[in-house]
Order: C-alpha cells, then sequence, then structure tokens
C-alpha cells in the first residue's frame, strides 16, 4: 500500500509540474519568417499565434495570393517551432521518458 500511496504522490507531483509547464509555455515565444524576413509571426510555447509582421514592401494589390503564402509558411514554422519546445520541455520534465499519450498542448 506504501507504494501505491508513493505512486499516487509522484503522479500529483508530475500533474502539478505539467500545470507550471503550460503556464510556462504560454509566456515564451518562438518566432518564425518567410520571404527572407518580409513575413514574421510569433506564437507563444503552445503553438498560438501571437503577432504577425509584415513588411511594407511585399504588400502588391495585384499580388495578394505571395502574401497569403508568406502569412501561411511562416504561421506553419512557428508553430512548429511551438511544437518542438514544448517537446523539449516536456522531455526535461521526463527526464527523457516517452510518455504513451499525446499532450494537449
Amino acid at each position: 500500500m506504501a507504494d501505491f500511496m508513493n505512486m499516487l504522490r509522484q503522479a500529483q507531483q508530475v500533474q502539478g509540474r505539467l500545470q507550471e509547464l503550460q503556464q510556462e509555455l504560454e509566456n515564451k515565444t518562438v518566432s518564425a519568417s518567410s520571404g527572407g524576413g518580409m513575413v514574421t509571426v510569433t506564437a507563444d510555447g503552445k503553438g498560438q499565434v501571437r503577432a504577425v509582421k509584415i513588411d511594407p514592401t511585399v504588400v502588391n494589390p495585384s499580388d495578394i495570393e505571395m502574401l497569403e503564402d508568406l502569412v501561411l509558411s511562416a504561421v506553419a514554422e512557428a508553430q512548429k517551432k511551438a511544437a518542438e519546445l514544448a517537446q523539449e520541455e516536456m522531455k526535461r520534465l521526463t527526464g527523457g521518458l516517452s510518455l504513451p499519450f499525446k499532450l494537449p498542448f
């Protein structure tokens, strides 16, 4: 019974640390650019886009499709970087232990 209580206590500690990690990820940011820096997207560590910056020289009313592609590319890269950041932080939390489920962030 003591082993079970010890496991339960450890699970509660990990759960508390996971909640802390989620908060930390909200406070961290990653940035990604496309078009040689013409479009830059900043996201938090959970992948939520927080800012989009567009160089005015890339705005061409006759080629909106290019701007859309640049924004999409930068958003995708920022979200990829955020996922990598979350994965690195999770590995740090679990000591490199691979968890059998995907976390909701």
